[in-house]
């Protein structure tokens, strides 16, 4: 579960400064949000994912494919920090930002986050919906227990899709398709 840490608003560059505490923070409209970190299936399905998505976007000279929880200002003042598990930003995009050696001044194209245990449905929907807000095109999110992925474009649309389904990149990255099914293997 995503608790708040306190009352008190924090900036992206208070973010950085803090000490590392075996937390994953974000910052939500100031807030600073904690959760534990995730667990081992979760960094598996996370990999299998980041791995289909970079083997097609590097393959097409779409962009880059970014893991591990990297930061995104979604929002400034008061800032929305959010870090996917899994990210897609396009060449173009790319191609007019200096390169960020922190958080990236924007939101991705294509954001993927990896449902932990201790996430609710509450605060994975409120991250939905910072993303999308801030610009994001398309949101995955994935469930491992179900064995599911649920697909954003809007907040009042969702899609869900099963290990019979394919898992298409739409217009964001064009051309990629996988069966939601390998994103579950071993």
């Amino acid at each position: 579960m995503s608790l708040p840490v306190t009352d008190r608003t924090f900036t992206v560059e208070e973010l950085y400064a803090m000490p590392e505490d075996g937390l994953k923070h974000e910052l939500q409209a100031g807030m600073l949000v904690s959760e534990p970190l995730p667990g081992f299936r979760h960094g598996w399905v996370a990999t299998n994912i980041g791995t289909l998505l970079r083997e097609h976007v590097r393959r097409n000279g779409q962009g880059v494919v970014i893991i591990h929880d990297t930061a995104f200002v979604l929002a400034r003042d008061p800032d929305t920090v959010r870090g996917p598990d899994v990210a897609f930003v396009s060449s173009g995009r790319l191609a007019a930002l200096a390169d960020p050696v922190k958080a990236f001044p924007g939101a991705p194209d294509l954001a993927v986050e990896v449902r932990s245990p201790s996430e609710t449905p509450v605060s994975l929907h409120a991250k939905v919906a910072d993303y999308l807000a801030a610009g994001t095109r398309l949101v995955w999110i994935v469930d491992p227990e179900r064995e599911s992925v649920t697909v954003y474009r809007s907040l009042l649309s969702p899609r869900v899709l099963t290990r019979d389904h394919d898992l298409d990149g739409e217009d964001v990255v064009p051309g990629f398709r996988a069966a939601v099914a390998e994103i579950f293997e071993t």
